[in-house]
């Protein structure tokens, strides 16, 4: 029995430890709340990506230059400044004459092109933003490039578009499912708040496990097979998620520099088209200059032959 004298210290109510306590995790639903959205705008995003895959040709570059056009209206949207008008006119008439360029002399004339266009967007944006005006240009430029370059490649085209997206997309969902179930550790807070270790790990992983599994289907079903031995189309594919990944954390850093969060309403109640695109576009600008630098006849053989 406790002296008077000896009493211990009056203990906080439990008003007082519920105010000092640490806030409860989130709950499962909690977690999981913008899943909806996402599959919704996933679903359409897809089935337009496959269905322009299947048909090829000019429905196919007509559009990923959509795309392309607004990529760079969201990028000249989000950097704001002056003349972001004339900027917009000129990255798109550089797009469209890329576009053009890329189905009769090839990817050499379209890069010039934008290039071009760069330093004439440079030109006209204000101080500060002058690189960025530039740089939204070649984004957008990039991403139309590498992915007809791809598509055009024979005998391999379709099949290195149809593995990107294998990856890219198998990167995105396992590390959405394993960041918001596992937790942890956040990877980059700063940049990415919503991003963990063991999402970002997972997410590497399972993309490139997806991307193999696609290419061992495909090569059966088709009798044609990728010519890598195989382990060779996972290390590709491993690396190709990591630049995916890294390409999501600059658009999100990009944002972040400039004080946004989406970088447009184009997607309803879930961003722009460039938070959609950001890990493709560097998965697929990797994938063709890797493919290019190889020496083989096309650039998707160079991406593949590995033997």
């Amino acid at each position: 029995m406790t002296h008077p004298a000896e009493a211990p210290e009056s203990r906080p109510d439990v008003g007082e430890m519920a105010a000092g306590a640490a806030p409860a995790p989130p709950s499962l639903a909690a977690r999981l709340a913008d899943l909806g959205p996402r599959l919704v705008s996933s679903a359409i995003l897809i089935a337009i990506a496959l269905l322009t895959l299947q048909i090829g040709g000019a429905i196919f570059v007509l559009a990923w230059l959509a795309a392309a056009l607004i990529v760079q209206f969201e990028w000249q949207r989000i950097i704001g400044g002056a003349r972001q008008a004339t900027r917009l006119a000129i990255g798109s008439a550089a797009l469209i004459t890329a576009a053009i360029l890329l189905g009769t002399w090839g990817p050499g004339l379209a890069i010039l092109t934008l290039c071009l266009a760069a330093l004439g967007a440079a030109r006209v944006a204000d101080q500060g933003r002058r690189g960025w005006g530039a740089v939204g240009i070649l984004y957008a430029g990039s991403l139309i490039i590498s992915v007809v370059t791809l598509r055009m490649s024979w005998p391999f085209g379709p099949r290195a578009i149809a593995w990107l997206f294998a990856v890219v997309w198998g990167t995105d969902v396992v590390a959405y499912f394993a960041g918001r179930l596992i937790g942890g550790p956040k990877f980059l807070p700063q940049v990415s708040p919503s991003k963990t270790w063991a999402g970002t790990a997972l997410g590497v992983v399972g993309g490139a496990l997806i991307g193999s599994l696609f290419l061992a289907v495909v090569g059966h079903l088709t009798r044609i097979e990728t010519p890598a031995p195989s382990f060779a189309p996972f290390l590709l594919g491993l690396v190709t998620a990591c630049v995916a990944q890294a390409g999501d954390l600059y658009e999100s850093w990009m944002k972040r520099r400039f004080g946004t969060k989406d970088s447009s309403n184009f997607i309803p109640g879930h961003g722009g088209l460039m938070d959609r695109l950001d890990g493709f576009i560097a998965a697929a600008v990797f994938a063709a200059v890797l493919g290019a630098l190889r020496g083989f006849p096309t650039t998707a053989e160079g991406l593949f032959h590995w033997m």
